[in-house]
C-alpha cells in the first residue's frame, strides 16, 4: 500500500504532511530557484583556465616586485674603461670594488686614486664575488657601485634647453628596450649637443649598469627624463613650438632634406624591431629616412640616431658660421 513501503525516500516521518521526504526537489520553493549564469571558466575555482589565469597573475606580480626591487637597488658599472670614464665624468658612486690580486695598470691606479680623492669606499673582494655582483659581466677586476639613477622631469629638459641659449635639441626614445642601445643614444646625444633624453616610463630600457657603461659616463652630464605617456609629452612639446622629427625607414624626407634641423627640435628614435609606434608617428611633424646602399635593410636604432644627430649638429654649426 502506498505509504507503507520501506524504500528509502518513501517513508513518511511522523508529524509531517503527506508527501515524500527524501528525493524531492520541490520541498522548498528556493530549491527550484536558479543560481544565475555559469561563471566564466577563469572564475571557476579549480578549472584549468582559472589555474592558468592565477599563475599568470602571480608571475606578473613577481615581475612587478622584481622590477621595483631592481629599480631601488644600486647598479654596478663593470670594466676598467667604463669605471674610469664614469669617475672622470663625476658619476655619483658609493663604492669601488677591486678584485683581489688584480693585475694593476694605469686605469686601475687612476680609478683607485680618483675614488680615494672623492671619498668613495674602496672594497677588495674575491673575483668570484665581483662576478656575482656584476651578473657575470666582463669587469676586468673593477666594479663601481652607483645609486639608482635620478630621472629629471620632462619640463626640466625643455627649461634647461632654453636656458642654454641654443635652439632646443631633445632626443626621445620610443620603445627602445636594449640598455646598450639606450646608453649609445645617450652618448651620441651628449656628443652632438642635445640638451636631454626622454624615455617612456613603460616598455623601455632604463639607466641600468649596462646603459651606464655604454654611455661612457655621458648619463652623468646629460639629463634623462621619464614620460608617463610619450605621445602626450611630444604633443605638449609641439605646443611649445618644437618640431617633432621621427626616424623612419619610409620617412617623408631623407636626411639630406632635413630643413628643420636648425629649429627647436625633438628627434624621436624608434624601437629596435618595429620602429616608431603608430601614435608617435602620427604625432611627428616629419619623418626622416637615412639613404643607404642597396642590400642593407636598416641600421641599429642607436647608430641611426647617431647619424641623424650628427647631421643636425653639422647643419647647426654651418648656420653658426654664416
Amino acid at each position: 500500500m502506498a505509504g507503507n513501503s520501506r524504500r528509502r525516500g518513501a517513508v513518511r516521518k511522523q508529524g509531517t504532511k503527506k508527501g515524500a521526504v527524501v528525493g524531492s526537489g520541490g520541498q522548498r520553493r528556493k530549491g527550484l530557484q536558479g543560481k544565475g549564469p555559469t561563471p566564466k571558466a577563469e572564475n571557476r575555482y579549480g578549472h584549468p583556465a582559472q589555474r592558468k589565469a592565477a599563475a599568470a597573475a602571480a608571475k606578473a606580480e613577481k615581475q612587478r616586485a622584481a622590477h621595483k626591487k631592481s629599480a631601488d637597488a644600486p647598479e654596478i658599472i663593470a670594466g676598467r674603461n667604463p669605471v674610469v670614464e664614469a669617475l672622470r665624468a663625476g658619476v655619483p658612486a658609493t663604492a669601488l670594488y677591486v678584485a683581489l690580486n688584480i693585475d694593476t695598470d694605469d686605469r686601475v691606479t687612476e680609478a683607485v686614486r680618483d675614488a680615494a680623492d672623492r671619498g668613495i669606499s674602496l672594497l677588495e673582494v674575491p673575483r668570484e664575488e665581483l662576478d656575482r655582483k656584476t651578473g657575470g659581466a666582463v669587469h676586468q677586476g673593477l666594479g663601481l657601485q652607483v645609486p639608482p639613477y635620478e630621472y629629471a622631469e620632462p619640463d626640466e629638459l625643455l627649461a634647461a634647453a632654453r636656458d642654454s641659449g641654443d635652439p632646443p635639441l631633445l632626443v626621445a626614445l620610443d620603445g627602445v628596450t636594449d640598455p646598450r642601445n639606450l646608453g649609445a643614444v645617450v652618448r651620441s646625444a651628449a656628443a652632438f649637443g642635445a640638451h636631454g633624453v626622454l624615455l617612456p616610463r613603460r616598455r623601455s630600457a632604463g639607466m641600468t649598469a649596462v646603459a651606464w657603461r655604454t654611455s661612457a659616463g655621458a648619463a652623468a652630464r646629460l639629463p634623462i627624463a621619464l614620460a608617463t605617456n610619450l605621445t602626450r609629452q611630444l604633443r605638449a612639446w609641439a605646443g611649445e613650438g618644437l618640431m617633432i622629427a621621427g626616424l623612419d625607414a619610409d620617412g617623408s624626407v631623407d636626411i639630406d632634406s632635413l630643413d628643420v634641423a636648425t629649429d627647436p627640435l625633438v628627434v624621436v628614435v624608434g624601437s629596435e624591431g618595429r620602429g616608431l609606434s603608430r601614435l608617435v608617428r602620427e604625432t611627428c611633424d616629419t619623418t626622416v629616412s637615412i639613404p643607404m646602399a642597396s642590400g642593407v635593410e636598416s641600421l641599429n636604432a642607436s647608430v641611426a640616431g647617431a647619424v641623424l644627430l650628427s647631421e643636425v649638429a653639422r647643419r647647426r654649426r654651418a648656420v653658426g658660421r654664416v
